[in-house]
């Protein structure tokens, strides 16, 4: 149930994009267990339905919504539902009047560009000034944000780090605190890039436009976009988490209750509401001049991601407009179309949105569980069919790579073996005999995958359907790119080309430091500190297990750790500058120890952790009576569950602005103010955790009995 650190975490809240070994062998493998339908639906409903059933089942989702809009009206629109797989008794989901207002996530992001578009259509706000023009309270330790401009923050480009989200996703609690306090931890990290050296996917730069905004405006972001995107269009159903709404379920794996409501803090960067209605009007206002200029929505639109270092071939999920994830979606972009396209993924929602403007369409899929890439997939199939209703033809052939075929390999590719950084650290080996394996280091249950080398300088799979090569960028840097294609029976095809890693510059140290920190990282687990009570932090640690997290294997990269440079015996660097998804959320890391020797971690996105040894166990107090009292730096208070108290029940009485979570030995959730209330008493067992969180000052009444 402890955790590593969030560094060690690579796949976030907001992030579900895999590198290769993943990202092409997951769909595979669900394509096989799912068949595609026999025989095409007749009619656009019945498609919508098939491929938003197949999204579900892609992604293992509990449920989903669709619509269609064209032309000024929703032509489609639906609901499905499965039981979730790890609480197949709960069957209020097959209730079809349950709420189909679902989170958006990141395609919030497309409502904040908007909104920056609009200001910038009023003259009040210049896409290329620096942000400090209209931010004056935006500082970094590094000098260089003074050349961040609005453009930057749109297109992904500004340098920032990534993601300073840190109490920002919370159940039922639309708390602002993170927000509120974004800049002062914003202040305290430095830039990972020159601003526009390249566009890489970045939540805090979104934060920023978000509050650029409310600066410019004089409003809450949230009062603006109602103002001036919501009323317009008579979105009735869009909404923040300030506001009352019922939302469809969400799970958890190991909860076999559905989850307190979904409150993610940052409106402007994921945490807006929609029914897929309201979300495929908004895109549908996005093919006209209803809330835009012509002149604004073809600048959303044009080629952003190529203002800076990016791979030559620009098939694939991501090329960046402002706000866009991509602006040359396929398989669309094969037949001439422009279609754009924007996902979002938090913890418990997924998205996808699908806009063509010179066919005047949008569709949106939205779920609880499961994966944007499939939501948008299906989205596709729907724009697919009515265009082909409308005698439009898409050609969906799945892209192949360049004939070529096995040769010898120069000598001199070798040199390129070593250790790359992206989502997670590999090893990349190349033989004299032409065959480079990928391994993922420290996930032992997936195995190296091979390539062998061809005549055009590329190294392929078996299949054929994937090949690598290693490309010297104008920054100096050696990237291992990579293309390919896959296809999931009844949703189509997916291509991928991009730069999938960065080979880690070499970084000598001493032997004692590297085994420093190879020990530290393997043995030591740790715990959150500065996460709110209502923190869906808790739940996501409650998911792997303490002996899961402790069973971890490292490997040795020579002078990093976990794929991060080391500096000195209490420091980490992040060193990746890959563009597009890979080099997303990095975070650097000092090592701080207290008076009494126990190591705390402090990230610069502002999280920081607990090594678990430094936690005391509990108490059962005089009388089967205790009290627990969170301290003047707010800092939870997590005990171990020991012999004193194993087999006995604990009532808690909660303060205000409070909660307590507990795990058992192998990290299940057994108890939790948060999820269930206070009104039954936990069973505490040796081995397990407790934590207690809330504002300074609060104080828990414990009874045992």
């Amino acid at each position: 149930m402890i955790q590593k650190p969030l560094f060690f975490q690579r796949a976030t809240a907001l992030l579900l994009t895999l590198t290769l070994s993943l990202s092409l062998s997951v769909p595979a493998l669900a394509a096989e267990e799912t068949a595609a339908p026999e025989s095409s639906p007749q009619t656009l409903d019945e498609l919508a339905e098939e491929v938003t059933g197949l999204a579900l089942t892609y992604g293992g989702a509990s449920s989903a919504a669709w619509a269609v809009w064209q032309d000024g009206k929703i032509i489609s629109n639906g609901r499905k539902s499965s039981l979730p797989p790890n609480a197949g008794h709960l069957l209020q989901l097959a209730d079809e009047a349950a709420s189909t207002i679902y989170g958006i996530g990141s395609v919030s992001k497309i409502y904040t560009a908007a909104a920056v578009m609009q200001l910038v259509e009023a003259g009040r706000v210049k896409l290329d000034a620096p942000v400090v023009t209209y931010l004056p309270d935006f500082k970094m330790t590094d000098e260089r944000y003074k050349d961040i401009t609005v453009r930057m923050l749109l297109n992904h480009s500004s340098g920032l780090m990534g993601s300073t989200l840190t109490n920002g996703m919370l159940f039922d609690d639309p708390s602002s605190y993170a927000k509120d306090h974004f800049l002062e931890r914003v202040a305290q990290q430095r830039l990972k890039a020159d601003p526009g050296a390249y566009s890489v996917y970045c939540n805090d730069g979104f934060v920023l436009a978000e509050l650029v905004v409310e600066a410019v405006s004089g409003q809450s972001f949230e009062d603006y976009i109602k103002a001036n995107i919501m009323d317009p269009l008579k979105l009735n159903a869009t909404f923040s988490t300030k506001d009352s709404f019922e939302n469809a379920p969400i799970f958890a794996a190991n909860i076999e209750t559905a989850l307190p409501r979904d409150c993610l803090n940052f409106p402007g960067t994921g945490g807006l509401y929609a029914t897929a209605e309201d979300l495929a009007a908004f895109g549908g206002a996005l093919t006209n001049e209803t809330l835009l200029k012509e002149s604004s929505l073809d600048a959303m639109a044009a080629p952003e991601y190529a203002r800076g270092m990016w791979p030559d071939d620009t098939l694939n999920s991501l090329a960046f407009g402002l706000g866009w994830d991509d602006i040359n979606q396929f398989p669309f972009s094969q037949s001439g179309i422009q279609a754009l396209t924007k996902g979002g993924d938090t913890q418990y929602y997924h998205a996808g949105l699908i806009v063509i403007p010179e066919y005047k369409l949008a569709a949106a899929v939205l779920s609880s569980g499961g994966v944007s890439t499939y939501n948008e997939m299906a989205a596709s199939q729907m724009l697919i069919r009515v265009l082909e209703d409308q005698g439009v033809a898409i050609d969906q052939t799945l892209p192949t790579l360049p004939k070529a075929s096995p040769a010898a390999m120069p000598a001199e590719l070798q040199e390129y073996a070593g250790y790359y950084g992206s989502m997670m650290p590999y090893k990349i080996d190349v033989t004299a005999d032409g065959t480079l394996s990928m391994s993922p280091l420290n996930r032992p249950g997936i195995p190296a995958q091979t390539f062998a080398y061809h005549d055009d300088g590329t190294f392929r799979d078996a299949s054929g359907a994937a090949y690598l090569k290693f490309v010297e960028e104008s920054n100096g840097q050696i990237y291992l790119y990579q293309k390919a294609a896959t296809d999931l029976p009844g949703l189509g095809g997916t291509a991928a080309s991009n730069y999938a890693a960065m080979k880690l510059p070499e970084n000598q140290v001493s032997e004692e430091l590297q085994a420093s920190w190879d020990t530290f990282m393997s043995t030591t687990n740790l715990l959150p500190m500065n996460e709110r009570y209502s923190s869906q932090t808790y739940v996501a640690i409650g998911l792997t297990g303490e002996d899961a997290a402790a069973t971890i294997e490292l490997d040795t990269i020579p002078g990093y750790c976990l794929g991060y440079k080391i500096e000195d015996e209490n420091h980490l660097r992040y060193v990746l500058q890959i563009p597009g998804n890979m080099g997303r959320d990095g975070v650097d890391l000092e090592i701080r120890r207290d008076e009494k020797g126990n190591a705390w971690v402090y990230q610069s996105n502002g999280a920081i952790f607990m090594d678990a040894n430094g936690a005391p166990y509990l108490s059962t107090g005089k009388n089967n009576q205790a009290v627990a009292t969170i301290q003047p730096d707010g800092f939870a208070r997590w005990y171990h569950i020991g012999e004193k108290a194993d087999g006995k029940t604990m009532t808690v009485q909660v303060p205000e602005n409070a909660g307590y979570w507990v795990y058992d030995a192998d990290g299940k959730i057994t108890g939790s103010s948060v999820l269930w209330g206070n009104e039954k008493p936990v069973e505490l067992e040796t081995g397990g955790l407790i934590a207690f969180a809330g504002d300074p000052g609060a104080r828990f009444q414990l009874s045992f009995a």
